[in-house]
C-alpha cells in the first residue's frame, strides 16, 4: 500500500476575547444605546411610528419617552461604558482601580439581571409587561435584547477578571 500524504492543517484552539476586545464590545453597545436614548429624548421615535409603539417595542410597557426619563438613563449608559473602558485601560492597581472594578462588576450585574429577566419573559412569564405590548417586544427580547445582555455580561466579567494594565504614571 502506498502511504497517503496528508496536508498538515493546524488546529486552532478556542480563544477567549482579550479584556480589551471585551471592553470594546461593552463600550460600543452601551454608548450606542446611550446615543439612542439621547435621540429619543429629542422627541424622535425612530424606528417606531409613535412614542407608544416605541415604548412597547423597547420596554414591553407604556412608559414616557421624555427627557427627564431618558437623559439619566443615557448618562448611566455612558458612565458604564466609561467605567469598563477605564478598567481595561488603567487596571485595578490604578488609584481609581477599585472604582473602575466596581463599576465594571456593576455593569456585569445589571446586564445579567436583564438577561435573566429576559429569559423568564422568553419562557412565557409576563410579569411586568403590558398585555397591549403585542408580539414585537417578545420577539425583540428573544432575538436581540436578552442575547445581547448575556453577551455583555460575559464581556464585562472578562474585563473584570482580566490581567492588570501595563504600569502607567498614576
Amino acid at each position: 500500500m502506498k502511504p497517503t500524504l496528508r496536508a498538515h492543517v493546524p488546529v486552532r484552539a478556542a480563544r477567549t476575547p482579550t479584556p480589551t476586545a471585551a471592553a470594546a464590545v461593552v463600550a460600543t453597545v452601551l454608548t450606542s444605546d446611550g446615543l439612542l436614548h439621547v435621540l429619543w429624548s429629542t422627541g424622535t421615535t425612530w424606528p417606531a411610528h409613535d412614542a407608544t409603539s416605541l415604548s412597547y417595542a423597547v420596554l414591553g410597557i407604556a412608559a414616557p419617552f421624555t427627557p427627564p426619563v431618558l437623559l439619566p438613563l443615557a448618562t448611566l449608559l455612558f458612565t458604564g461604558a466609561a467605567l469598563v473602558t477605564g478598567r481595561v485601560r488603567l487596571g485595578r492597581t490604578h488609584r481609581l482601580g477599585r472604582l473602575l472594578q466596581a463599576g465594571t462588576v456593576a455593569v456585569a450585574c445589571g446586564t445579567a439581571v436583564r438577561g435573566v429577566v429576559g429569559i423568564a419573559w422568553a419562557c412565557g412569564l409576563r410579569t411586568g409587561l403590558d398585555s397591549g405590548a403585542g408580539d414585537t417586544f417578545h420577539w425583540l427580547n428573544l432575538a436581540l435584547y436578552t442575547p445581547l445582555c448575556l453577551v455583555l455580561t460575559a464581556a464585562a466579567l472578562r474585563v473584570a477578571a482580566g490581567e492588570e494594565a501595563p504600569t502607567r504614571d498614576r
